[in-house]
C-alpha cells in the first residue's frame, strides 16, 4: 500500500481492550486511521465511534471485513470468535491483528495461519508484553549472551479482582491469562520450545464456583528442550492491584522484570509507607499495547511481521492445551501428546 497514506483500520469489538486499541489507533498512532468499528452489543460501536470521531459504526463484523476501503482489521472480540474472524478477514485480503488467544484448538490455529498465508496478508497476535521496555530489554540481554545460558525462568500474572466469576469462561486462566506467560517464557528463552508441562489449578478465590468449572488459581512447571526449567502462575484476585512480573536466571547472571507500582513515587505518612498500585492491564502496559499496534501498522505497509505471529500463537496455545490436559489427568503432559492427539474439551465457557 502507499506508504504515505495512513492504514485504514476496522476495529472488531468495542469492549475494554477493544476500546483501548481504538483509542491507540485514533489518538496515539500517526500512521493509522480508525475507519470503522463493529460490535454486536446494542449501541456499543456507536458510543465508541462518537467518542473517537470514527465515521462508521456497525453491529456486524462482516460489514467491516467486506469493506474494500479497509486495509486491516484489529480483532478484539470474545476469544471463541477469533479464529473464524481471522480466516474471514484474510480471505477478504485484510491484514490481521488478533488479540490472544488467536484460537482455541490447534485445528483452528492451523486454519487461521493457512488462511493468512494463502492470502499473503500479515498476521500479528496481541502478546503485548514483548513490547514493554523491561521485557524487551531482558530479551536483548539474553540474546546478547549477557546472562549466559538460561536455566530458570519465571512469569506470573495476578489480576486485581474477580468481580463476576459467572462470566469467566472455563479454563480462561490458561487460555486468556497464562497464555501471556507462556508466550513470555518462549520469548525469553529464544530458539527453544517447551517439551513438557505439569499444571495444577483450583478455585481458591471462589470455591463456590468450582463445581461450575471455574479455576481461579493455577501453577505450571515447564521444561524446555534446551534443559531450562520454568514456572508460570496466575491468580484472579490480587487485592493490591494488577501484578505482572518475570525473571530469568542464567549461568552468567539474572534479569527481573515487572513492578506492581503505578509509579516510583512512595508516600511516607503516619499510617506507614505505601506505593500506589495499578488496577488495569492497560495502565501497567500502556506503552506496550500502543507499540504493538504501531508495529502492526508497519507490517501492513511492508508485509513483514516482526512481532508475534500465528506460529507463536499456536505454540502458546499448545502449552495451554497441555496444561488443561495435565490438570484433568493429574500428571505431567508432553507437548508431543498434544500435537499427536489434541484433547477434546467442552465448548469454551461451558463447564
Amino acid at each position: 500500500m502507499n506508504s504515505q497514506k495512513p492504514v485504514r483500520v476496522g476495529l472488531i469489538g468495542a469492549g475494554a481492550i477493544g476500546s483501548f486499541h481504538g483509542e491507540s489507533i485514533a489518538r496515539r498512532l500517526h500512521n493509522a486511521q480508525l475507519a470503522a468499528i463493529a460490535d454486536p452489543s446494542p449501541g456499543a460501536a456507536q458510543r465508541l465511534a462518537e467518542r473517537l470521531d470514527c465515521p462508521v459504526a456497525v453491529t456486524q463484523a462482516e460489514e467491516i471485513i467486506a469493506n474494500p476501503d479497509i486495509d486491516a482489521v484489529v480483532i478484539a472480540a470474545p476469544a471463541r470468535f477469533h479464529a473464524s474472524l481471522v480466516v474471514s478477514a484474510a480471505r477478504a485480503g485484510k491484514a490481521v491483528f488478533c488479540e490472544k488467544p488467536m484460537a482455541l484448538t490447534l485445528d483452528e490455529a492451523d486454519m487461521a495461519i493457512e488462511a493468512t498465508r494463502a492470502a499473503g496478508v500479515p498476521l500479528q497476535v496481541g502478546f503485548n508484553r514483548r513490547y514493554d521496555t523491561a521485557w524487551a530489554g531482558a530479551r536483548d540481554a539474553i540474546v546478547s549472551g549477557g546472562l549466559g545460558t538460561p536455566q530458570l525462568l519465571r512469569s506470573l500474572t495476578r489480576d486485581p479482582s474477580l468481580a463476576d466469576p459467572a462470566r469467566v469462561p472455563v479454563w480462561a486462566i490458561f487460555f486468556e491469562t497464562l497464555i501471556h506467560d507462556f508466550d513470555t517464557l518462549r520469548f525469553l528463552n529464544p530458539g527453544s520450545e517447551v517439551t513438557e508441562v505439569y499444571a495444577i489449578a483450583d478455585a481458591l478465590v471462589r470455591p463456590d464456583f468450582k463445581e461450575r468449572g471455574l479455576r481461579d488459581t493455577a501453577l505450571v512447571s515447564m521444561r524446555f528442550d534446551n534443559g531450562a526449567m520454568a514456572t508460570a502462575e496466575a491468580n484472579f484476585h490480587a487485592v493490591y492491584g494488577y501484578d505482572v512480573r518475570g525473571e530469568v536466571f542464567g549461568s552468567g547472571g539474572m534479569v527481573t522484570m515487572g513492578d506492581v507500582r503505578s509509579s516510583n513515587m512512595t508516600r511516607f505518612g503516619a499510617d506507614g509507607v505505601c506505593n500506589a498500585t495499578t488496577r488495569l492491564n492497560t495502565d501497567l502496559f500502556h506503552d506496550g499495547y500502543t507499540a504493538q499496534l504501531s508495529s502492526f501498522m508497519d507490517a501492513v505497509r511492508s508485509g513483514v511481521v516482526s512481532g508475534p505471529n500465528g506460529e507463536d500463537a499456536r505454540a502458546a496455545l499448545a502449552i495451554a492445551l497441555a496444561c488443561v490436559h495435565s490438570v484433568n489427568v493429574g500428571r505431567p503432559v508432553s507437548l508431543v501428546e498434544i500435537f499427536e492427539s489434541p484433547p477434546v474439551l467442552a465448548p469454551y465457557g461451558v463447564a
